[in-house]
């Protein structure tokens, strides 16, 4: 798993997820493992993150919602330069692993999460 930011103590996650109860269910279980989390509802608040220097350690994402998709959002924050952190897809499609991988996401999960 990612090392913990400089400075902190805590696992900074970033939650991109548009659907309350899976922002809920997903923080409940970051929260087990001591992680600062962070919540988006869609791309596009991800990538602003990124743009206002905001730095997370990993960054769990759902594929489709409003606005801008998380394969979209993944390609935006890779070519801001930003390698070292690590991405995983989540959903329940078919399809999405090839999406999220070839949009340079790290590991893709399939929904429902289990731990």
């Amino acid at each position: 798993m990612a090392s913990k930011a400089q400075g902190s103590s805590f696992m900074k996650a970033l939650v991109v997820e548009d659907t309350t109860v899976q922002r809920m269910v997903l923080s409940a279980k970051l929260r087990n493992f001591q992680c600062e989390i962070t919540l988006a509802v869609n791309g596009k608040e991800a990538v602003d993150l990124f743009l206002e220097g905001k730095k997370f350690d990993i960054i769990f994402c759902d594929k489709d919602m409003p606005i801008m998709t998380s394969p979209e959002a993944v390609v935006k924050i890779r070519a801001m330069g930003e390698t070292d952190v690590k991405i995983v897809g989540m959903s329940a499609d078919d399809d999405a692993m090839e999406v999220f991988i070839s949009a340079a996401a790290d590991v893709f999960v399939p929904k429902p999460i289990k731990v």
